[in-house]
């Protein structure tokens, strides 16, 4: 009974041991730890006691870098076959669907990394040979002082080609392979298109926003995109003045006082400029290339202190620092939200639940932030930095420019208030 005794003692003394050790120990090596096992025997890093531990800015730091350098091992290994055969898929078997590319690079690095210029092609429901022959043309329809110049074929052969469900992700993945591969400076990414492929732009642009620093609308038609989400990159509007099929003069001009008034609400926004060529029409004669040169001005601010996400039928699940379930986004729906100082403002949410990413270059995360939605406090108090929300935020993009070291998820019904401790999972 006493060796018994003495035993349980023993497991008590020894489990508060390694409790005391799990404290003490240092997160970054912890995961230094995890990071030099072999990847594919690795538990999940999410479950790990240590990815929940807060971190110092200094450790969050360090701990982005490290997860960087295994980010980018991970997509060498796993994407050089895509980069090889100029080829990004998304899907499998016969649900696989490809996007082949190709890309020539101008000019000199800056500061050792490259911009990125995205040029969609025109064309659209016809035949393969005719939109093979558009995405010819486009491949040497620009060139540039600095930077790649990549022209994507469309996955498929139809009207919406570059604005159909598929099309987003495919862009996600060209650009984080573009960053591994190529150097490409996630700050400086740009997209433009004509024709057909300014009709991708005006729809792109709003809703993949917050990867671009610019964009550029040649020749195209907007359907039913809304310019919203344009409000933190700059966007110009190339057009020939006598392109009156579908009204694509009239609806440019109409975009163009849009913008005015958005920009008259909204004064440290929507940077653009339309230009409508009386003597054209639906070719303008190279006059559009200034827009490439108007585009480089602009570098993107993965941070902004104001953002505008209205949803496009094709729903997503971040934009910026915000983020939220896909199932209860819709269509239309609209978040606005602010930051200055400790303060968060949510002027207005359409999710019941919003997702808020924060970094330290945003606010001071060793203090207490308020977020506020009108009267109502709905969140008050510090929000750690931990190895899972790095982590978390670099696997959904693996953009390293656009981290988010801490999270807190909140309510976007106003009578609740004080939420103090919903700061993971959601």
């Amino acid at each position: 009974m006493r060796m018994s005794v003495m035993l349980l003692c023993f497991a008590f003394i020894m489990a508060g041991s390694v409790q005391a050790a799990i404290k003490d120990s240092s997160p970054i090596e912890a995961l230094r730890e995890h990071l030099n096992k072999d990847a594919t025997q690795r538990p999940a890093l999410a479950e790990q006691p240590f990815a929940q531990q807060p971190l110092s800015k200094e450790e969050a730091q360090s701990a982005a870098a490290l997860l960087w350098d295994a980010w980018t091992k991970q997509i060498v290994s796993e994407r050089k076959d895509m980069m090889d055969e100029r080829v990004v898929y998304i899907g499998t078997g016969k649900l696989r669907i490809d996007m082949p590319f190709y890309y020539r690079v101008f000019g000199e690095p800056v500061n050792g990394m490259r911009s990125l210029y995205i040029s969609l092609h025109g064309g659209g429901s016809t035949s393969v040979e005719s939109n093979d022959q558009q995405w010819e043309n486009q491949k040497r329809l620009y060139q540039l002082e600095e930077g790649i110049y990549l022209a994507p074929r469309a996955p498929s052969n139809c009207w919406n080609m570059w604005h159909r469900l598929h099309v987003d992700p495919l862009l996600d993945l060209l650009i984080e392979n573009m960053i591994v591969f190529e150097k490409v400076d996630p700050n400086r990414v740009y997209l433009t298109g004509y024709s057909a492929g300014g009709d991708g732009v005006y729809q792109l642009a709003p809703r993949m926003a917050d990867r671009f620093a610019a964009a550029a609308m040649m020749a195209g038609h907007p359907n039913d995109a809304k310019p919203h989400g344009l409000r933190n990159i700059g966007f110009t509007i190339q057009m020939g003045g006598q392109d009156s099929a579908y009204n694509r003069n009239m609806v440019a001009a109409q975009w163009g006082e849009w913008l005015d008034e958005l920009k008259a609400a909204d004064p440290e926004g929507y940077e653009h400029w339309v230009q409508i060529y009386p003597e054209y029409g639906h070719w303008m004669n190279g006059a559009d290339r200034i827009a490439l040169r108007w585009m480089a001005q602009f570098t993107r601010d993965p941070y902004p202190t104001r953002v505008v996400w209205k949803q496009d039928d094709v729903i997503h699940t971040r934009f910026y620092w915000l983020g939220a379930k896909e199932a209860e986004c819709f269509p239309g729906g609209t978040v606005v939200a602010s930051y200055a100082g400790q303060e968060i403002r949510i002027e207005r949410c359409a999710v019941r639940r919003l997702r808020i990413r924060l970094h330290d270059q945003m606010m001071d995360l060793d203090r207490p932030i308020r977020i506020t939605r009108g009267d109502d406090v709905i969140f008050e108090g510090i929000v750690p930095r931990t190895i899972e929300a790095i982590a978390t935020s670099l696997a959904e993009r693996g953009d390293p420019r656009s981290l988010c070291f801490a999270e807190v998820w909140v309510p976007s019904n106003p009578g609740v208030t004080k939420l103090n401790l919903d700061v993971s999972g959601g």
